[in-house]
């Protein structure tokens, strides 16, 4: 029986590795966009949304990074969405005459089960460009992110458009940890939108045409859950416009937000990405979840069947413990995963970063539950769901 485990072990890697491999390759074919000359005269009108609640630490350098554009200030517009925030947000958003302050609770006179979606839906609404660009309330902006945005815009015609997100990170262990790991889901973000393999996007850095939210609706038959205003959106703009759909690889536009705390938000927050996995109707994505979830599972699984039964494992004349069988998977597991990282970490300018990649790679459970476990249950997601719902209730009785 342990024999058959192995065995399905090593087919599982070698589909997991082959896998790694297609997006470590349409990685590297993703062309580096540079913006047009500095003499071109751009046309596209911007509106960045940013909705935000309890933001009143973060907002201030956030629209401090946007104000510094070098883009022209006669082409953007900002639409700070004010979501029920309790802290001083809304007074720190007024304190930038040029930033547009929209308050959620004008729009909503009962609960709803996304607010976020409906902020950014209000400002669509109340805005006037072109092109939407939104962020989140605790990121910083590069200098040149608009410019590059429109002159990918304009050279490709793009009717949506992902782009690079880096979390920020001190020495302390959890922040490493978040760093490296949004960094491998990046890379394969930009490889899957590049080959159409899935629809992959973060909604702290995305760009869509005013005409394609509308044309799909924007929100409509996605708004029961509160999570998915960026995949979920991107999803059905890729099933109306399937060559439209892009991702903008450019040090230029790399935003930066702030890793989480604590072990325990950290687990709340992979829990709030895994409650859209049941409005997720991407099919091609299934096959991969597979692969990951059971590789993963089973990686946990062979080091507790070797402490608990001490046989060999035989290949030819060669004799092995379970655990050098697990020894030995993990060691090619590390390697492909850092065959894929590198190229990924040069572009985010986090190599230094990958030699604490292999501490990690010992602790597969927790790989397993917050990429794989929590993706696949919505039981998680119908608890973080009710805990939400109760909090806005009481908001709204006070």
């Amino acid at each position: 029986m342990l024999n058959i485990l192995v065995g399905v072990t090593f087919l599982l890697f070698i589909g997991y590795a082959i896998l790694i491999v297609y997006y470590r390759q349409s990685w590297l074919q993703i062309h580096d966009h540079q913006p047009l000359t500095t003499d071109h005269r751009y046309t596209t009108t911007i509106s960045i949304i940013i909705p935000a609640r309890n933001e009143e630490e973060n907002i201030k350098d956030c629209l401090h990074s946007i104000a510094k554009q070098s883009y022209p200030k006669n082409l953007f517009t900002v639409i700070v969405v004010d979501d029920f925030s309790t802290d001083r947000t809304a007074d720190v958003v007024s304190s930038f005459p040029e930033v547009q302050l929209i308050s959620l609770n004008n729009f909503v006179s009962e609960k709803i089960n996304s607010y976020k979606k409906k902020a950014i839906e209000v400002a669509i609404q109340n805005s006037t460009g072109e092109l939407i660009v939104t962020t989140d309330a605790d990121c910083i902006v590069p200098e040149n992110w608009l410019q590059t945005i429109a002159s990918f815009y304009e050279k490709e015609q793009a009717t949506f458009i992902a782009m690079p997100v880096l979390i920020s990170n001190g020495n302390k262990c959890i922040e490493i940890f978040q760093s490296l790991d949004f960094m491998t889901l990046q890379g394969i973000t930009g490889a899957s939108v590049n080959k159409k393999f899935h629809s992959m996007c973060n909604g702290a850095n995305l760009a869509y045409t005013r005409q394609a939210f509308e044309e799909v609706d924007g929100f409509k038959n996605i708004d029961a859950i509160a999570s998915g205003d960026d995949m979920l959106l991107m999803h059905k703009i890729a099933e109306r416009y399937p060559d439209k759909v892009k991702f903008l690889k450019s040090t230029k536009v790399i935003v930066q937000t702030k890793p989480v705390a604590s072990i325990s938000e950290f687990f709340n927050q992979r829990i709030r990405w895994a409650s859209k996995a049941d409005k997720y109707n991407d099919k091609s994505i299934l096959p991969v979840l597979v692969v990951v979830y059971f590789l993963n599972l089973l990686m946990l699984v062979l080091p507790i069947a070797a402490f608990i039964q001490n046989v060999h494992f035989s290949f030819f004349t060669f004799h092995f413990s379970f655990f050098e069988v697990w020894i030995l998977l993990l060691v090619l597991k590390t390697s492909v995963e850092l065959f894929f990282l590198l190229p990924v970490a040069s572009f985010f300018n986090r190599k230094k970063l990958l030699w604490w990649f292999p501490v990690a790679q010992p602790f597969p459970p927790l790989q397993l539950l917050v990429r794989a476990t929590l993706r696949w249950s919505t039981r998680f997601w119908q608890v973080e769901y009710c805990l939400s719902q109760k909090g806005r209730s009481q908001q709204w009785r006070e």
